[in-house]
């Protein structure tokens, strides 16, 4: 942890003034949940990115401690961002910022470093995370398909209607590129932490998704499935660069 909290302090630093400014006037309570309208309106009304702005902000806030120097995270605790979509990214910053997301010590730290960031430097780095190339997963796709790659793909292209389960590819994409507002791009993300996200959704912990979308369907997956999931997206990383 001291590694992470040090460069948040030498970034307080960088950004002076006028960033600590804006840290004492974010929100520091929760905010009203999103309806489809109001997101779709908070985010319409972000600036005009600059994706190498955005880059100046990754560096000067010293994401790559976390996310990686070119938004791929250095180990399994963070989420890859590279390739994720802008809105996205945008979407969970203000989370972040506003109170939406508090459910681990994680979290914390990213509401402490989103309240230092204006709504331009918001868009600006959503903007540079969205030009840089998807993550490119260390494992190789696994030969064939097994029982695991059967169960992912019945609820990524089918779902099961049993037990009121959309498919997956009918918010995040058949390729895992991500859709609308707030699903985000799956493919080649970091395995363990969608993992831990799906369970923080089925346990209740995360709330911060529209109209309890992903709560829904996560508590009604088993851990087995969720770790399918996450192997076939992962793999579904390295299978859109061949």
């Amino acid at each position: 942890m001291q590694r992470l909290i040090v460069p948040w302090l030498t970034a307080v630093a960088l950004l002076g003034t006028n960033g600590l400014a804006h840290a004492a006037g974010a929100h520091t309570t929760s905010a009203a949940e999103w309806t489809s309208a109001s997101l779709r309106q908070a985010l319409s009304a972000l600036p005009a990115a600059d994706p190498r702005r955005g880059e100046q902000v990754h560096q000067r806030m010293f994401c790559a401690s976390c996310h990686g120097e070119a938004g791929v995270a250095p180990t399994q605790n963070w989420a890859h961002l590279a390739g994720q979509k802008a809105s996205y990214t945008a979407k969970m910053l203000l989370d972040y910022q506003q109170g939406r997301r508090l459910e681990t010590q994680g979290a914390q730290l990213m509401r402490d470093v989103a309240q230092m960031l204006s709504p331009q430097q918001i868009a600006d780095v959503a903007a540079y995370y969205a030009s840089l190339p998807p993550p490119r997963p260390e494992q190789a796709a696994r030969a064939g398909k097994d029982t695991t790659t059967q169960v992912a793909e019945q609820l990524v292209r089918r779902g099961d209607p049993q037990r009121l389960i959309t498919p997956c590819a009918s918010c995040h994409g058949v390729a895992g590129q991500g859709g609308k507002l707030e699903a985000p791009a799956l493919a080649g993300q970091n395995p363990l932490y969608f993992v831990r996200t799906m369970l923080h959704y089925h346990g209740g912990q995360r709330n911060n998704d529209v109209a309890k979308g992903m709560r829904f369907f996560a508590e009604r997956l088993s851990r087995s499935e969720i770790e399918a999931l996450a192997r076939y997206y992962a793999d579904l990383g390295v299978e859109r660069r061949r």
